[in-house]
């Protein structure tokens, strides 16, 4: 089968996929579908996550239920799977006393690369993902976030049809995150490659993601677009550099409906006449606008509500 044919197929699938442990469900009758792009996995810690993605890798043995990756059974195609998919598990699992350029090489050559493209994969990758100039120092003087780009290195060095990234940004500060959120977009949109990319952060996935699904307690609880997640409302949003609140005073004695978060307002759209009221505002207190734009719903109002009816 062709690279072309592979990434234009559903990328995973599960049917009642189960996982039962001695005193806990990890996965309970999960039933969902992912295509190309970047996939979110959400979920608070312990929701099951992790355990699903080891599910797909055949890492584990399900109690119920069946799934495939890129038309793959995890039963009996797991070598197979992993060939074609990379890993980034969440665990820190690096070995301290060698450098990136030798556990990404050896991570090429376990994926099948004879040992010049190995090597020559392994300098392109770690460039990739800003480590070239640290190559050849051990791994145990690196940062937490030069530790995750080594993982997110070995995952990507033998170009896979998808990567499972599992908790990427854990123990990042955040431009660790912001970085490490670029370069999963990269992966996606510049590479060609299709990623599902766990997170318990909600917000973080929003703005990377093609596709959410969320899971709560191994059940799902949502899949769908990151634009039916994020759907418009009826309020704009206004961030200003300055003067939040007597903006919000001017607002709300014009009879608008504003709330303050910060920086930012929120002001209800009762007429179109709304953003005029907003510019005028803006320019009559001489404040320095930021941003102007509609409101959308984030994906952590989306999940309080969908387990609030669970």
């Amino acid at each position: 089968m062709g690279l072309d044919s592979v990434r234009a197929m559903t990328i995973l699938a599960t049917e009642g996929l189960t996982k039962r442990f001695p005193r806990v469900t990890a996965l309970d009758r999960l039933t969902v579908t992912a295509g190309q792009g970047v996939t979110g996995l959400v979920g608070a810690n312990g929701a099951g996550k992790s355990t699903l993605i080891k599910l797909l890798l055949g890492l584990l043995e399900p109690t119920e239920g069946t799934a495939t990756v890129l038309g793959l059974s995890p039963a009996t195609q797991a070598m197979d799977i992993r060939r074609a998919v990379g890993y980034m598990p969440e665990h820190d699992c690096l070995p301290p006393d060698v450098s990136a350029t030798e556990f990404t090489v050896h991570m090429a050559q376990m994926s099948g690369l004879p040992r010049t493209a190995a090597r020559e994969r392994a300098a392109d990758t770690l460039r990739h993902v800003g480590l070239y100039e640290e190559r050849y120092r051990p791994i145990g003087g690196y940062s937490t976030g030069m530790r995750q780009r080594v993982k997110l290195a070995q995952a990507l060095v033998h170009d896979p049809s998808l990567v499972f990234l599992d908790e990427p940004t854990n123990g990042l500060d955040p431009q660790g995150r912001d970085d490490m959120l670029a370069l999963i977009r990269r992966i996606g949109t510049e590479f060609g490659i299709s990623v599902v990319v766990t997170s318990h952060l909600l917000g973080e996935l929003e703005r990377v993601c093609d596709h959410v699904i969320v899971i709560d307690g191994g059940r799902l609880l949502r899949s769908s677009s990151i634009g039916e997640f994020t759907q418009a409302t009826q309020s704009v949003t206004v961030e200003v550099e300055e003067g939040q609140e007597p903006l919000a005073e001017r607002l709300r004695a014009a009879g608008r409906q504003v709330a303050v978060h910060g920086r930012l307002l929120t002001v209800d759209v009762g007429s179109p006449e709304t953003y005029d009221a907003v510019r005028d505002a803006v320019v009559d207190l001489n404040l320095c606008l930021v941003r102007l734009e509609q409101g959308r719903h984030r994906i952590e109002d989306v999940f309080r509500e969908e387990v609030s009816s669970v």
